[in-house]
């Protein structure tokens, strides 16, 4: 997993965009600092761009598919007004528990509900709707979150999914990689969903916008 554009192309856009909270910003180097896996970490400038989304759709309503330590989760929280609320799904728990020290500092953290366990368990619980759903857990359940998602999106939301260029592993046909085919997988999905218009953005790993027709 990577970014598709240069590291200077990247620091240049997002110089340029919406700036990170101070709070976020010591996530981010906390989880550098701490997580091995700190490159599934929502940077920056693709926070900045789901800030964006949520307040074009005007979201109160957030529903977070892989958690991690929080980062995107502050992002939208910081977005919704104070009244909105962000659902955000999480199987790891020391991934969790870092992101909780961060929440709760943060004045936008009572927002934030964090549910342990299987996301597709939680979202069977969940009636919606909910105006933004962002998508970023284990790819081999994209299709399956996908599908729940399109059961749970407002008329008026919008569904995003990360990492659907998969660093560039996407281009290569047939794919002898679970995760990659995955991703193959739903990438067709979409673009086969009649009922739905999308656009593959090539934002740090590739992110799929998708809203309902």
């Amino acid at each position: 997993m990577g970014n598709i554009v240069s590291a200077d192309i990247e620091a240049y856009a997002q110089a340029h965009s919406i700036p990170e909270s101070a709070v976020c910003a010591d996530l981010r180097r906390e989880t550098e600092r701490t997580m091995k896996d700190s490159r599934m970490l929502v940077g920056p400038l693709e926070g900045a761009f789901l800030k964006m989304m949520a307040g074009l759709v005007g979201a109160k309503e957030v529903l977070e598919i892989g958690m991690f330590t929080g980062y995107s989760a502050l992002c939208f929280a910081e977005a919704i007004p104070s009244d909105g609320h962000v659902v955000t799904c999480e199987i790891d728990e020391r991934s969790a528990a870092l992101g909780r020290g961060f929440i709760d500092r943060s004045p936008h953290g009572q927002k934030i509900q964090i549910r342990m366990g299987p996301a597709l368990d939680t979202m069977r619980e969940l009636s919606g709707p909910f105006d933004v759903i962002f998508i970023d857990a284990d790819k081999t359940n994209y299709a399956n979150y996908y599908r729940r998602a399109l059961e749970l999106i407002s008329p008026r939301g919008v569904i995003l999914i990360d990492n659907v260029l998969w660093d560039g592993e996407v281009l290569k046909q047939p794919s002898l990689d679970e995760r990659t085919a995955a991703i193959q997988e739903l990438n067709r999905l979409v673009a086969d969903d009649q009922k739905v218009y999308a656009v593959l953005v090539t934002v740090r790993d590739g992110l799929l916008v998708v809203r309902p027709a």
